[in-house]
């Protein structure tokens, strides 16, 4: 994959089979944020064991300075599982300035690779401080302990390249764009999104080139949007149903595949090209279907029929789509038809 600059967020990779193992030897002191799960399938081979280790139930920012109250003395902190856990790790690690190693187990959000910590603030999503895995652990053995589609939930965040720079490059049109618009970061989010299709087979199988393409594109996006100091084209209305749904609904998604849902509706109200990348998402094998997140159709109908209201009343999300949009009863109703529902 191509690196469009020398900027990325990734100080040392490590990628293989079985690099994980004995990873604890190496370090000094150190905690560890994670989750029952992952820490069950590596605290064996970890090595040396940690001064702490805290088992991740929310990224509300106030649950995070509560657990940085208890800590012991340390110098490195290791988030090891999924976005949640290295979310925390890395608020940490920029809190208390601590080494930050990042060893994510599935890779169906892009935490591992993006330099600010995305935790909540009365239930809002901010992105706070800077911290930078060094190193970033990739484990194709401990990646493939998890369900396969937990990585292929990975390329959601890389799919929606599709739909969010379509409202950056909308938002610049209307005069409305929060930043210099640069349609040179946007071609080279083509050029991820042509990787990725490329790579669509190894990725659906969950092979070690499969899951070292979604990393390579994942930093890949990051050469492009920390020079340019923002992810606008990463990230635009296809982001915003899953804020409105997760807030309204009060419980967490996998990342990758409520964007995926997100990207088959909004590229729909664009009509930015919605049956080429719903392909790429079904050839990719993504979950997006609502049935498998236990959505309800009244509950998406309401989301879509509230998410003008919504975007609004969030002073800090961009332009888009959205704006300028009136989604009614025919429109979710043409929309929704093709959608699987339990």
């Amino acid at each position: 994959m191509q690196y469009f600059s020398l900027n990325t967020n990734v100080n040392q990779l490590r990628i293989g089979r079985g690099v994980s193992i004995g990873i604890g030897k190496e370090l000094g002191t150190y905690v560890v944020t994670t989750m029952e799960i992952p820490w069950n399938i590596i605290k064996n081979d970890i090595g040396k064991s940690p001064e702490k280790v805290i088992n991740v139930t929310s990224v509300e920012k106030q649950w995070i300075e509560d657990q940085i109250k208890e800590l012991p003395e340390f110098d490195t902190i290791v988030g090891i599982g999924g976005g949640m856990a290295i979310d925390v790790a890395k608020y940490i690690s920029w809190k208390l300035n601590k080494k930050l190693v990042s060893i994510p187990t599935i890779l169906s959000v892009d935490a591992f690779t993006t330099p600010a910590a995305g935790v909540r603030v009365n239930h809002d999503v901010e992105y706070l401080g800077i911290a930078s895995p060094n190193p970033l652990i990739i484990d194709y053995d401990l990646l493939r302990s998890a369900p396969k589609e937990l990585n292929i939930a990975g390329v959601g965040d890389l799919f929606s390249i599709h739909t969010a720079s379509f409202d950056w490059q909308y938002a610049n049109s209307r005069g409305k764009s929060e930043y210099p618009f640069s349609q040179n970061a946007v071609d080279n989010g083509k050029k991820i999104l042509e990787f990725i299709y490329d790579n669509i087979g190894n990725i659906k199988e969950n092979n070690d080139n499969g899951l070292r393409s979604i990393v390579e594109a994942y930093i890949s996006l990051n050469t492009i949007c920390l020079p340019i100091d923002h992810f606008r084209i990463e990230e635009g209305s296809e982001h915003y149903l899953f804020y409105e749904l997760e807030e309204r609904l009060k419980r967490s998604f996998i990342h990758g595949n409520i964007i995926g849902l997100g990207i088959y509706l909004l590229s729909r109200l664009q009509k930015n090209d919605p049956v080429f990348i719903t392909e790429m998402m079904d050839n990719s094998g993504l979950i997006y279907h609502p049935d498998s997140m236990n959505i309800k159709r009244e509950d998406l109908r309401e989301s879509l029929l509230t998410l003008k209201n919504y975007v609004k009343s969030k002073d800090k999300l961009w332009f888009t789509i959205i704006d300028d949009s009136n989604i009614d009863e025919e429109w979710i109703n043409e929309n929704l038809s093709d959608l699987k529902f339990n």
